[in-house]
Protein backbone atom coordinates (compact mmCIF):
# COMPACT_ATOMS: atom_id res chain seq x y z
CA UNK A 1 0.00 0.00 0.00
CA UNK A 2 2.94 2.41 0.75
CA UNK A 3 4.54 2.03 -2.51
CA UNK A 4 0.57 2.10 -4.03
CA UNK A 5 -0.09 5.50 -3.32
CA UNK A 6 2.86 6.93 -5.50
CA UNK A 7 1.16 4.83 -8.22
CA UNK A 8 -2.51 5.72 -7.31
CA UNK A 9 -1.33 9.81 -7.57
CA UNK A 10 0.42 8.82 -10.78
CA UNK A 11 -3.30 7.51 -11.82
CA UNK A 12 -5.68 9.76 -10.82
CA UNK A 13 -3.00 12.59 -12.27
CA UNK A 14 -2.89 11.45 -16.53
CA UNK A 15 -7.11 10.57 -15.99
CA UNK A 16 -7.46 14.05 -14.96
CA UNK A 17 -5.46 16.12 -17.32
CA UNK A 18 -7.27 14.12 -20.05
CA UNK A 19 -10.34 16.04 -18.56
CA UNK A 20 -8.96 19.38 -18.65
CA UNK A 21 -7.39 19.49 -22.23
CA UNK A 22 -9.82 21.98 -23.01
CA UNK A 23 -9.75 23.96 -19.96
CA UNK A 24 -5.95 24.19 -20.47
CA UNK A 25 -6.21 25.02 -24.05
CA UNK A 26 -8.44 28.24 -23.23
CA UNK A 27 -6.32 29.69 -20.50
CA UNK A 28 -2.91 28.88 -23.10
CA UNK A 29 -4.88 30.19 -25.90
CA UNK A 30 -3.84 27.61 -28.23
CA UNK A 31 -5.78 25.37 -30.67
CA UNK A 32 -7.21 22.53 -28.48
CA UNK A 33 -5.63 19.60 -30.92
CA UNK A 34 -1.81 21.47 -29.68
CA UNK A 35 -2.79 20.17 -26.28
CA UNK A 36 -2.26 16.53 -27.63
CA UNK A 37 1.56 17.54 -26.69
CA UNK A 38 0.86 17.60 -23.29
CA UNK A 39 -0.19 14.06 -23.23
CA UNK A 40 2.43 12.77 -25.64
CA UNK A 41 5.42 14.33 -24.05
CA UNK A 42 4.42 12.22 -20.90
CA UNK A 43 3.73 9.18 -22.58
CA UNK A 44 7.58 9.47 -24.29
CA UNK A 45 9.80 10.41 -20.90
CA UNK A 46 8.00 7.10 -19.72
CA UNK A 47 9.32 5.32 -23.20
CA UNK A 48 12.48 6.71 -22.80
CA UNK A 49 13.58 6.28 -18.89
CA UNK A 50 11.91 3.11 -18.66
CA UNK A 51 14.35 0.31 -19.68
CA UNK A 52 16.88 2.28 -17.34
CA UNK A 53 14.42 1.36 -13.98
CA UNK A 54 15.65 -1.86 -13.38
CA UNK A 55 19.60 -1.74 -13.56
CA UNK A 56 19.19 2.12 -11.07
CA UNK A 57 17.03 -0.35 -8.92
CA UNK A 58 19.54 -2.81 -8.69
CA UNK A 59 22.51 -0.55 -8.74
CA UNK A 60 21.52 2.39 -6.01
CA UNK A 61 18.91 0.23 -4.10
CA UNK A 62 15.08 -0.04 -4.98
CA UNK A 63 13.83 2.33 -2.17
CA UNK A 64 16.45 5.06 -2.99
CA UNK A 65 15.47 4.86 -6.83
CA UNK A 66 11.73 4.88 -5.66
CA UNK A 67 12.21 8.33 -3.49
CA UNK A 68 13.63 9.88 -5.48
CA UNK A 69 11.68 9.43 -8.31
CA UNK A 70 8.68 10.30 -6.69
CA UNK A 71 10.48 13.47 -5.72
CA UNK A 72 10.95 14.08 -9.35
CA UNK A 73 7.24 13.65 -10.22
CA UNK A 74 6.44 15.93 -7.45
CA UNK A 75 8.30 18.98 -8.75
CA UNK A 76 7.15 17.67 -12.12
CA UNK A 77 3.55 18.29 -10.47
CA UNK A 78 4.09 21.61 -9.02
CA UNK A 79 6.14 23.11 -12.34
CA UNK A 80 2.72 21.81 -14.15
CA UNK A 81 0.41 23.76 -12.00
CA UNK A 82 3.02 26.95 -12.65
CA UNK A 83 3.39 26.40 -15.89
CA UNK A 84 1.72 29.92 -17.99
CA UNK A 85 2.12 28.29 -21.55
CA UNK A 86 1.76 25.13 -23.47
CA UNK A 87 5.73 24.98 -23.87
CA UNK A 88 6.28 25.30 -20.50
CA UNK A 89 3.60 22.36 -19.29
CA UNK A 90 5.53 20.48 -22.07
CA UNK A 91 8.82 20.59 -20.61
CA UNK A 92 7.20 20.00 -16.82
CA UNK A 93 5.24 17.30 -18.58
CA UNK A 94 8.52 15.56 -19.45
CA UNK A 95 10.12 15.52 -16.01
CA UNK A 96 6.78 14.37 -14.52
CA UNK A 97 7.03 11.41 -17.01
CA UNK A 98 11.08 10.59 -15.48
CA UNK A 99 9.92 10.72 -12.13
CA UNK A 100 7.00 8.59 -13.51
CA UNK A 101 9.26 5.83 -15.68
CA UNK A 102 11.25 4.87 -12.15
CA UNK A 103 8.13 4.73 -9.89
CA UNK A 104 6.08 1.90 -11.56
CA UNK A 105 8.64 -0.88 -12.54
CA UNK A 106 11.08 -0.18 -8.94
CA UNK A 107 7.81 -0.57 -7.34
CA UNK A 108 6.50 -3.65 -8.53
CA UNK A 109 10.01 -4.86 -7.88
CA UNK A 110 9.95 -4.00 -4.36
CA UNK A 111 6.77 -6.11 -3.89
CA UNK A 112 8.21 -8.67 -5.42
CA UNK A 113 11.57 -8.78 -3.52
CA UNK A 114 9.82 -7.90 -0.05
CA UNK A 115 7.33 -10.36 -0.50
CA UNK A 116 6.93 -13.95 0.87
CA UNK A 117 6.34 -16.21 -2.43
CA UNK A 118 2.80 -18.14 -0.05
CA UNK A 119 1.77 -14.25 -0.41
CA UNK A 120 2.41 -12.47 -3.28
CA UNK A 121 -0.58 -13.00 -5.28
CA UNK A 122 -2.32 -11.12 -2.37
CA UNK A 123 0.00 -8.57 -2.30
CA UNK A 124 0.08 -8.43 -6.26
CA UNK A 125 -3.83 -7.52 -6.05
CA UNK A 126 -3.42 -4.29 -3.53
CA UNK A 127 -0.17 -3.24 -5.59
CA UNK A 128 -2.68 -3.37 -8.74
CA UNK A 129 -5.62 -1.59 -6.95
CA UNK A 130 -4.18 1.94 -8.13
CA UNK A 131 -4.83 0.80 -11.75
CA UNK A 132 -8.89 0.35 -10.83
CA UNK A 133 -9.24 3.10 -8.48
CA UNK A 134 -7.23 5.84 -10.68
CA UNK A 135 -9.28 6.06 -13.38
CA UNK A 136 -12.35 6.18 -11.28
CA UNK A 137 -11.28 8.71 -9.40
CA UNK A 138 -9.23 10.92 -11.45
CA UNK A 139 -12.10 12.06 -14.38
CA UNK A 140 -14.86 13.35 -11.66
CA UNK A 141 -12.08 14.73 -9.47
CA UNK A 142 -10.88 16.56 -12.16
CA UNK A 143 -14.44 17.99 -12.95
CA UNK A 144 -15.02 18.57 -9.29
CA UNK A 145 -11.62 20.64 -9.05
CA UNK A 146 -12.46 22.52 -12.39
CA UNK A 147 -15.69 23.62 -11.21
CA UNK A 148 -14.59 25.17 -7.79
CA UNK A 149 -10.92 26.23 -8.20
CA UNK A 150 -8.61 26.95 -11.42
CA UNK A 151 -6.76 24.35 -13.53
CA UNK A 152 -3.38 24.29 -11.55
CA UNK A 153 -4.54 22.23 -8.43
CA UNK A 154 -4.73 19.31 -11.02
CA UNK A 155 -1.32 19.13 -10.66
CA UNK A 156 -0.89 20.52 -7.02
CA UNK A 157 -3.57 17.49 -5.75
CA UNK A 158 -0.75 15.70 -6.57
CA UNK A 159 1.45 17.34 -3.21
CA UNK A 160 -0.30 16.32 -0.55
CA UNK A 161 -0.73 12.51 -1.80
CA UNK A 162 2.88 12.30 -2.81
CA UNK A 163 3.92 13.41 0.46
CA UNK A 164 2.20 10.95 2.47
CA UNK A 165 3.04 8.18 0.22
CA UNK A 166 7.24 9.41 0.96
CA UNK A 167 6.38 9.29 4.35
CA UNK A 168 4.99 5.74 4.18
CA UNK A 169 7.75 4.46 1.84
CA UNK A 170 9.96 5.65 4.82
CA UNK A 171 8.58 3.91 7.34
CA UNK A 172 7.22 0.63 5.86
CA UNK A 173 9.53 0.01 2.80
CA UNK A 174 13.15 -1.93 4.05
CA UNK A 175 16.16 -0.37 2.90
CA UNK A 176 17.39 -2.85 0.11
CA UNK A 177 21.30 -3.50 -0.83
CA UNK A 178 22.42 -2.14 -3.80
CA UNK A 179 24.30 -4.55 -5.93
CA UNK A 180 27.00 -4.98 -8.53
CA UNK A 181 24.76 -4.72 -12.23
CA UNK A 182 27.95 -4.55 -14.25
CA UNK A 183 28.21 -1.41 -16.83
CA UNK A 184 25.02 0.28 -17.83
CA UNK A 185 24.54 -0.10 -21.60
CA UNK A 186 24.76 3.81 -22.29
CA UNK A 187 25.34 3.85 -25.74
CA UNK A 188 22.43 1.59 -26.09
CA UNK A 189 20.31 3.59 -24.03
CA UNK A 190 21.02 7.16 -25.85
CA UNK A 191 20.52 5.46 -29.35
CA UNK A 192 17.38 4.07 -28.62
CA UNK A 193 16.02 7.17 -26.92
CA UNK A 194 16.74 8.93 -29.98
CA UNK A 195 14.95 6.68 -31.87
CA UNK A 196 12.25 6.93 -29.78
CA UNK A 197 11.78 10.37 -29.47
CA UNK A 198 12.39 11.41 -33.13
CA UNK A 199 9.57 8.97 -33.95
CA UNK A 200 7.02 10.30 -31.91
CA UNK A 201 8.28 13.95 -32.42
CA UNK A 202 7.56 13.12 -36.26
CA UNK A 203 4.47 11.75 -35.76
CA UNK A 204 3.30 14.66 -33.44
CA UNK A 205 4.16 17.19 -35.81
CA UNK A 206 2.81 15.36 -38.82
CA UNK A 207 0.17 17.88 -40.51
CA UNK A 208 0.39 20.60 -38.09
CA UNK A 209 3.21 23.12 -39.14
CA UNK A 210 4.95 22.71 -35.83
CA UNK A 211 7.97 22.18 -37.48
CA UNK A 212 9.09 23.02 -40.97
CA UNK A 213 9.03 19.92 -43.58
CA UNK A 214 13.29 20.01 -43.78
CA UNK A 215 13.20 19.77 -39.81
CA UNK A 216 10.75 16.83 -40.12
CA UNK A 217 13.11 14.98 -42.66
CA UNK A 218 16.16 15.42 -40.38
CA UNK A 219 14.64 14.11 -37.06
CA UNK A 220 12.93 11.38 -39.39
CA UNK A 221 16.44 11.05 -40.89
CA UNK A 222 17.75 10.85 -37.15
CA UNK A 223 15.56 8.50 -35.81
CA UNK A 224 15.84 5.56 -38.44
CA UNK A 225 20.07 6.22 -38.18
CA UNK A 226 19.74 5.72 -34.11
CA UNK A 227 17.42 2.53 -34.79
CA UNK A 228 19.69 1.29 -36.99
CA UNK A 229 22.86 1.65 -35.56
CA UNK A 230 20.69 0.13 -32.17
CA UNK A 231 19.71 -2.96 -33.74
CA UNK A 232 23.49 -3.62 -35.01
CA UNK A 233 24.68 -3.02 -31.34
CA UNK A 234 22.34 -5.07 -29.66
CA UNK A 235 23.30 -8.15 -31.54
CA UNK A 236 26.49 -7.83 -30.06
CA UNK A 237 26.02 -6.55 -26.59
CA UNK A 238 25.39 -9.21 -23.62
CA UNK A 239 22.99 -7.48 -21.95
CA UNK A 240 21.07 -4.51 -24.18
CA UNK A 241 18.96 -1.96 -22.64
CA UNK A 242 16.12 -3.13 -25.33
CA UNK A 243 16.48 -7.01 -25.99
CA UNK A 244 15.09 -7.13 -29.44
CA UNK A 245 15.75 -10.98 -29.50
CA UNK A 246 12.77 -11.76 -27.56
CA UNK A 247 10.71 -11.41 -30.34
CA UNK A 248 11.16 -14.57 -31.56
CA UNK A 249 9.09 -16.09 -29.09
CA UNK A 250 5.33 -16.66 -30.90
CA UNK A 251 3.22 -15.06 -28.17
CA UNK A 252 5.56 -12.72 -26.62
CA UNK A 253 5.86 -11.24 -29.99
CA UNK A 254 1.86 -11.54 -30.94
CA UNK A 255 1.06 -10.03 -27.76
CA UNK A 256 3.58 -7.26 -28.22
CA UNK A 257 2.30 -6.44 -32.14
CA UNK A 258 -1.40 -6.66 -31.56
CA UNK A 259 -0.42 -4.88 -28.06
CA UNK A 260 0.81 -1.74 -30.59
CA UNK A 261 -2.21 -1.60 -32.98
CA UNK A 262 -4.53 -1.64 -30.14
CA UNK A 263 -3.16 1.57 -28.20
CA UNK A 264 -2.23 2.97 -31.53
CA UNK A 265 -6.30 2.89 -31.68
CA UNK A 266 -7.63 3.37 -27.83
CA UNK A 267 -4.64 5.70 -27.22
CA UNK A 268 -6.64 8.21 -28.80
CA UNK A 269 -9.66 8.16 -26.57
CA UNK A 270 -8.40 10.45 -24.05
CA UNK A 271 -7.51 13.16 -26.09
CA UNK A 272 -10.38 13.00 -28.25
CA UNK A 273 -13.35 12.33 -25.75
CA UNK A 274 -12.71 15.30 -24.20
CA UNK A 275 -12.87 17.84 -27.00
CA UNK A 276 -15.60 16.01 -28.29
CA UNK A 277 -18.07 16.37 -24.61
CA UNK A 278 -16.54 19.64 -23.73
CA UNK A 279 -15.90 21.63 -26.84
CA UNK A 280 -17.86 20.03 -29.75
CA UNK A 281 -21.02 19.35 -27.23
CA UNK A 282 -20.67 22.30 -24.33
CA UNK A 283 -20.73 20.32 -21.60
CA UNK A 284 -19.02 21.09 -18.28
CA UNK A 285 -15.93 19.38 -17.02
CA UNK A 286 -17.48 17.87 -14.23
CA UNK A 287 -20.54 16.57 -16.67
CA UNK A 288 -18.47 14.79 -19.08
CA UNK A 289 -16.15 13.29 -16.65
CA UNK A 290 -19.83 11.37 -15.03
CA UNK A 291 -20.13 9.78 -18.61
CA UNK A 292 -16.33 9.33 -19.12
CA UNK A 293 -16.60 7.22 -15.52
CA UNK A 294 -18.51 4.15 -17.67
CA UNK A 295 -14.92 3.21 -19.08
CA UNK A 296 -13.16 3.20 -15.50
CA UNK A 297 -16.33 1.00 -14.19
CA UNK A 298 -16.00 -1.41 -17.28
CA UNK A 299 -12.55 -1.68 -16.66
CA UNK A 300 -13.03 -2.54 -12.77
CA UNK A 301 -16.13 -4.87 -13.74
CA UNK A 302 -14.26 -6.86 -16.22
CA UNK A 303 -11.38 -8.08 -14.19
CA UNK A 304 -13.12 -10.84 -12.01
CA UNK A 305 -14.58 -12.11 -15.60
CA UNK A 306 -10.95 -12.29 -17.46
CA UNK A 307 -9.90 -15.77 -16.01
CA UNK A 308 -12.82 -17.46 -16.63
CA UNK A 309 -13.26 -16.25 -20.12
CA UNK A 310 -9.72 -17.38 -20.51
CA UNK A 311 -10.12 -20.92 -19.01
CA UNK A 312 -13.36 -21.28 -21.21
CA UNK A 313 -12.45 -20.06 -24.64
CA UNK A 314 -8.53 -19.81 -24.53
CA UNK A 315 -6.11 -17.06 -24.81
CA UNK A 316 -7.30 -16.87 -29.32
CA UNK A 317 -10.50 -17.03 -29.23
CA UNK A 318 -10.88 -14.46 -25.99
CA UNK A 319 -8.43 -12.33 -27.66
CA UNK A 320 -10.46 -11.89 -31.06
CA UNK A 321 -13.78 -11.26 -29.92
CA UNK A 322 -12.36 -8.60 -26.89
CA UNK A 323 -10.11 -6.93 -29.51
CA UNK A 324 -12.89 -6.93 -31.98
CA UNK A 325 -15.38 -5.03 -29.50
CA UNK A 326 -12.95 -2.65 -28.58
CA UNK A 327 -12.51 -1.54 -32.10
CA UNK A 328 -15.88 -1.15 -32.39
CA UNK A 329 -16.63 0.86 -29.07
CA UNK A 330 -13.82 2.66 -29.65
CA UNK A 331 -15.43 3.95 -32.69
CA UNK A 332 -18.84 4.25 -31.14
CA UNK A 333 -18.06 8.19 -29.74
CA UNK A 334 -17.87 9.27 -32.86
CA UNK A 335 -21.58 8.93 -33.75
CA UNK A 336 -22.34 10.79 -30.45
CA UNK A 337 -24.80 13.80 -31.21
CA UNK A 338 -26.51 16.47 -28.89
CA UNK A 339 -29.44 14.26 -29.13
CA UNK A 340 -27.87 10.96 -27.84
CA UNK A 341 -28.57 10.25 -24.22
CA UNK A 342 -26.32 10.51 -21.80
CA UNK A 343 -27.24 6.79 -20.32
CA UNK A 344 -26.35 5.38 -23.69
CA UNK A 345 -23.05 7.65 -24.25
CA UNK A 346 -22.07 6.00 -19.98
CA UNK A 347 -23.00 2.51 -21.33
CA UNK A 348 -20.77 2.71 -24.59
CA UNK A 349 -18.16 3.45 -22.59
CA UNK A 350 -19.09 0.90 -20.05
CA UNK A 351 -18.71 -2.39 -22.58
CA UNK A 352 -15.67 -0.44 -24.44
CA UNK A 353 -13.70 -0.39 -21.16
CA UNK A 354 -14.69 -4.20 -20.27
CA UNK A 355 -13.62 -5.38 -23.95
CA UNK A 356 -10.39 -3.35 -23.14
CA UNK A 357 -9.78 -4.50 -19.93
CA UNK A 358 -10.16 -8.38 -21.11
CA UNK A 359 -8.21 -8.12 -23.85
CA UNK A 360 -5.12 -6.26 -22.09
CA UNK A 361 -5.86 -9.29 -19.55
CA UNK A 362 -5.25 -11.68 -22.52
CA UNK A 363 -2.26 -10.17 -24.09
CA UNK A 364 -0.75 -9.12 -21.11
CA UNK A 365 -0.72 -12.61 -19.91
CA UNK A 366 0.08 -14.52 -22.86
CA UNK A 367 3.00 -12.60 -23.43
CA UNK A 368 4.70 -14.63 -21.59
CA UNK A 369 4.22 -18.38 -22.10
CA UNK A 370 6.89 -19.01 -24.39
CA UNK A 371 9.61 -16.77 -22.30
CA UNK A 372 11.96 -18.52 -20.07
CA UNK A 373 12.14 -17.13 -16.77
CA UNK A 374 15.81 -15.73 -16.80
CA UNK A 375 14.43 -13.52 -19.63
CA UNK A 376 11.10 -12.39 -18.01
CA UNK A 377 12.79 -8.98 -16.37
CA UNK A 378 13.93 -8.21 -20.15
CA UNK A 379 10.49 -9.04 -21.60
CA UNK A 380 8.66 -7.08 -19.19
CA UNK A 381 11.04 -4.17 -19.97
CA UNK A 382 10.12 -4.27 -23.89
CA UNK A 383 6.65 -4.85 -23.24
CA UNK A 384 6.69 -1.57 -21.01
CA UNK A 385 8.25 0.63 -23.67
CA UNK A 386 6.17 -0.82 -25.99
CA UNK A 387 3.05 -0.25 -24.57
CA UNK A 388 4.39 3.55 -24.22
CA UNK A 389 5.12 4.15 -27.95
CA UNK A 390 1.77 2.46 -29.03
CA UNK A 391 -0.06 5.04 -26.29
CA UNK A 392 2.44 7.89 -28.10
CA UNK A 393 1.49 7.12 -31.67
CA UNK A 394 -1.66 6.50 -31.09
CA UNK A 395 -2.52 10.48 -29.65
CA UNK A 396 -0.47 11.62 -32.03
CA UNK A 397 -2.83 9.73 -34.74
CA UNK A 398 -5.70 10.56 -33.06
CA UNK A 399 -4.78 14.55 -33.47
CA UNK A 400 -3.55 14.31 -36.66
CA UNK A 401 -6.92 12.60 -38.01
CA UNK A 402 -8.81 15.60 -36.26
CA UNK A 403 -6.94 18.06 -37.53
CA UNK A 404 -7.46 16.46 -41.48
CA UNK A 405 -11.30 15.93 -40.35
CA UNK A 406 -11.72 19.52 -39.52
CA UNK A 407 -9.82 20.98 -42.43
CA UNK A 408 -8.89 24.56 -42.63
CA UNK A 409 -9.27 26.06 -38.89
CA UNK A 410 -12.98 25.11 -38.93
CA UNK A 411 -15.25 24.98 -35.27
CA UNK A 412 -14.98 21.30 -34.02
CA UNK A 413 -18.43 20.16 -34.11
CA UNK A 414 -19.44 16.62 -33.72
CA UNK A 415 -19.72 15.82 -36.71
CA UNK A 416 -16.28 16.66 -36.86
CA UNK A 417 -15.12 13.64 -34.51
CA UNK A 418 -16.99 11.18 -36.27
CA UNK A 419 -14.10 9.95 -38.72
CA UNK A 420 -11.24 10.43 -36.27
CA UNK A 421 -12.96 8.34 -34.01
CA UNK A 422 -14.13 5.65 -37.64
CA UNK A 423 -10.08 5.16 -38.03
CA UNK A 424 -8.80 4.83 -34.26
CA UNK A 425 -11.57 1.95 -34.05
CA UNK A 426 -10.22 0.49 -37.59
CA UNK A 427 -6.47 0.58 -36.08
CA UNK A 428 -7.33 -1.40 -33.32
CA UNK A 429 -9.20 -3.90 -35.80
CA UNK A 430 -5.78 -4.53 -37.25
CA UNK A 431 -4.97 -6.66 -34.19
CA UNK A 432 -6.90 -9.58 -35.15
CA UNK A 433 -5.36 -10.99 -38.18
CA UNK A 434 -1.81 -10.92 -35.30
CA UNK A 435 -3.96 -12.92 -32.88
CA UNK A 436 -5.63 -14.96 -34.91
CA UNK A 437 -2.49 -16.59 -35.91
CA UNK A 438 -1.87 -18.26 -32.48
CA UNK A 439 -2.34 -22.04 -31.87
CA UNK A 440 -5.69 -22.23 -30.42
CA UNK A 441 -4.09 -23.74 -27.45
CA UNK A 442 -1.41 -20.91 -26.83
CA UNK A 443 -0.68 -20.24 -22.96
CA UNK A 444 -3.24 -23.55 -22.09
CA UNK A 445 -1.01 -24.16 -18.74
CA UNK A 446 -1.61 -20.32 -17.94
CA UNK A 447 -5.43 -20.27 -18.51
CA UNK A 448 -5.94 -23.82 -17.46
CA UNK A 449 -7.72 -24.90 -20.33
CA UNK A 450 -7.59 -28.56 -21.89
CA UNK A 451 -5.72 -28.50 -24.91
CA UNK A 452 -7.20 -29.30 -27.79
CA UNK A 453 -6.43 -32.88 -29.36
CA UNK A 454 -6.68 -32.15 -33.01
CA UNK A 455 -3.95 -29.39 -34.05
CA UNK A 456 -4.92 -25.92 -35.42
CA UNK A 457 -4.32 -25.23 -39.22
CA UNK A 458 -3.50 -22.08 -37.63
CA UNK A 459 -0.37 -22.84 -36.21
CA UNK A 460 2.56 -21.56 -37.52
CA UNK A 461 5.51 -24.58 -38.92
CA UNK A 462 8.19 -24.96 -36.60
CA UNK A 463 9.19 -23.95 -32.82
CA UNK A 464 8.05 -24.92 -30.03
CA UNK A 465 4.09 -25.10 -29.42
CA UNK A 466 2.76 -21.25 -28.07
CA UNK A 467 2.35 -21.99 -24.17
CA UNK A 468 4.85 -24.85 -23.75
CA UNK A 469 7.88 -21.93 -22.90
CA UNK A 470 10.18 -22.66 -20.12
CA UNK A 471 9.26 -20.68 -17.70
CA UNK A 472 5.27 -20.78 -18.71
CA UNK A 473 3.87 -22.19 -15.34
CA UNK A 474 5.29 -19.81 -13.01
CA UNK A 475 4.51 -16.33 -13.75
CA UNK A 476 1.93 -14.31 -12.35
CA UNK A 477 -0.87 -12.36 -14.65
CA UNK A 478 0.42 -9.05 -16.07
CA UNK A 479 -2.00 -6.00 -15.80
CA UNK A 480 -1.98 -3.00 -18.28
CA UNK A 481 -1.90 0.25 -17.25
Amino acid sequence: MAVASALLMEFIDSTALSTALPTLARAFSVDPIHLKLALTSYILALAVFTPASGWAAERFGARRVFMTAMVVFLVGSALCGLSRNLEALVASRILQGAGGAMMTPVARLIVVGSTPKERLIRAMGWFTMPALVGPLVGPPLAGLVLSVADWPWIFYLNLPIGLLGMTAVMRFVPKGQPTDMGRFDTLGFLLSAVAISGLVVVAETAGLSLLPPWAQMGVLTLALASGWLYLRKARTTPKPILDLGLLKYRTFRASLLGGVFVRLGIGASPFLLPLLLQVALGWSPLKASMVTLGTGVGVLIARPFAAASLKRFGFRTSLAVFVTLTALLTAAPGFFTHGTPMLLMAGALFFGGFARSNQFIAANTIAYADVPQDKVAAASTLSAVAQQVGLALGVSFGGLMLHLARGGGAALTPDRFTWPFVAIGVVTLLALPVYLRLDRDAGAEISGRVRSPIPSPLAGEGGPRSGSGEGSKTLPAATDS
